[in-house]
């Protein structure tokens, strides 16, 4: 005798969606391996550090290689070629050779070469050897060319030349103008 089971349409039930959930997540890392892909920051299998969309972090952030920022910074941040992507936010200095920005950065960017592209928008001032700006991007500070932006003199240097302290000449007394009226 063979009887026929109704568990088999619900395993099979169960099986399409599992197989649309997993086809989901491919899709989704797909998108991130793409983006890591076109993004010239990370060369090599394990050189590259990279903070999530979902991370913020507060504190100071130093890494030895290439970095890749998709969440959200507040501190000074220091690495070799930094992307700080689409929807990403760093707010406070940032120091490195190359900087590509297509997300926020609300600070001072100290690199060799920077460019804001895909929207990219930084609120502060810019120390450069080479600057390039995207259509669509915006930029609300100073850019200043220096020859060496990332050495911690260079800010300073880049400035001009500062003011020295002038003390004013003393006022003259109301009650001196009083008497010599007289």
């Amino acid at each position: 005798m063979f009887f026929k089971s109704k568990a088999p349409e619900k395993d099979k039930n169960a099986a399409t969606n599992a197989a649309e959930v997993i086809g989901r997540m491919v899709q989704r890392q797909h998108s991130v391996v793409e983006q890591v892909a076109a993004s010239p920051a990370v060369t090599k299998a394990g050189t590259g550090s990279c903070i999530g969309s979902g991370m913020s972090i507060i504190g100071n952030i130093e890494c030895s290689g290439p970095t890749q920022v998709f969440g959200r910074i507040e501190g000074e941040l220091r690495a070799s070629d930094l992307l700080i992507g689409n929807g990403a936010q760093v707010e406070g200095s940032v120091i490195a050779q190359n900087v590509t920005v297509c997300g926020r950065v609300k600070g001072t960017i100290h690199a060799v070469r920077v460019k804001l592209q895909n929207d990219g928008v930084v609120e502060g001032d810019i120390f450069h050897r080479s600057l390039s700006i995207d259509e669509n991007s915006r930029f609300e500070g100073s850019s200043r060319r220096v020859e060496n932006p990332t050495d911690p003199s260079s800010s300073v240097d880049a400035k001009g030349p500062q003011k020295k302290d002038v003390t004013p000449a003393p006022l003259p007394s109301i009650d001196t103008e009083l008497t010599d009226s007289k």
